[in-house]
């Protein structure tokens, strides 16, 4: 199912490329599975595929419900159409996430990190402005398979990354021919935090080495070192794949990668008996956001999610500076 997601996103990624919109909305969301109501909020891009038609993607928080903790990364494909004079957009969508379950018992057991596939449906009203801000509202429903269903309503302002040339939602951006990135070595630091209950925060630090391979397609190798605490001691090797683009004439770029992670935690064993073993591999889930200083010097920011499979998800936020070459 993952390799499918990233598949499609490739080759939408491949066609011709539209200027995207940036949004960060929040809100609440309901469950009846009991009947809980909590904060929610997310970030989504946003591209066009002509008039009609756009896809998103985002980072889903859906907050703490008295149990859980869930949140997720969401891919979507809309429909809309465009009123009075493309100053207002109303659009529907369906599509999926990737969710991480964080399960805290009402008893003493420990907490657990649980995942899995759901669906969405959205409904969405953007009002353009004469600028190249907008405003949003959005609601949507997840059937969560495994997990639980929710309904979300959410209202945030949003931003066009590339200036359309016409008001309303752009269908008409430049093509990009150019890769992202060349070659790109960048140090990184930040704090890391397990997400089950406990002393689970500790400094973090990264070592990248990011090179694109094509239009919108990079790839990352790096050491990241999660810090000790008294959940983890964790550190290792990763190489993820990215779908990364480039705005504002080149300043800022966007990406979302994943990978595995060739992980040592020296604390596993004190969490799953009868490992021989501290070592494993996980998977990696990332958020990226660069802006260049110069020619060459960049800094940037990422947001990693860890995927394990003994409860020691973890969420590592870091920032640093970097050298294009």
């Amino acid at each position: 199912m993952r390799r499918a997601v990233v598949s499609i996103m490739l080759v939408l990624l491949a066609c011709p490329a539209f200027a995207g919109e940036i949004s960060v909305l929040g809100g609440y969301g309901w469950t009846n599975n009991p009947i809980e109501k909590t904060y929610a909020w997310q970030v989504q891009y946003m591209e066009g595929l002509g008039e009609h038609f756009a896809y998103s993607l985002a980072y889903v928080n859906q907050g703490h419900f008295i149990s859980h903790h869930r949140d997720g990364h969401a891919a979507n494909l809309w429909v809309r159409t465009n009123l009075f004079d493309k100053q207002l957009s109303l659009a529907a969508g369906g599509g999926g996430i990737f969710y991480y379950d964080t399960i805290h018992p009402p008893g003493p057991g420990p907490s657990q990190d649980f995942h899995g596939w759901g669906t969405m449906a959205n409904v969405a009203a953007t009002w353009y402005t004469k600028s190249r801000w907008f405003c949003q509202l959005q609601g949507y429903w997840v059937r969560g398979g495994q997990s639980f269903d929710t309904l979300t309503a959410l209202a945030g302002i949003g931003y066009q990354l590339d200036a359309p040339p016409s008001k309303g939602p752009d269908v008409k951006g430049t093509h990009l021919t150019e890769r992202t990135t060349e070659n790109e070595l960048t140090v990184l630091g930040g704090e890391t935090i397990v997400n089950i209950s406990g002393p689970g925060h500790s400094r973090a630090v990264a070592l990248e080495y990011r090179r694109g391979l094509w239009r919108f397609v990079e790839l990352t190798a790096g050491a990241r070192y999660e810090g000790r605490s008294d959940l983890i001691d964790r550190y290792g090797l990763t190489t993820q794949l990215w779908l990364a683009k480039p705005f504002l004439h080149d300043r800022i770029a966007l990406g979302v990668g994943f990978g595995p992670y060739f992980a040592i935690d020296q604390r596993r064993g004190d969490h799953e008996q009868g490992r021989n073993s501290n070592a494993f591999v996980a998977e990696i889930a990332s958020i990226t956001g660069s802006y260049r200083l110069s020619e060459h010097w960049h800094i940037r920011a990422i947001f990693d999610r860890v995927i394990t499979s003994y409860n020691r998800d973890s969420d590592i936020f870091m920032g640093g500076i970097g050298y294009r070459f």
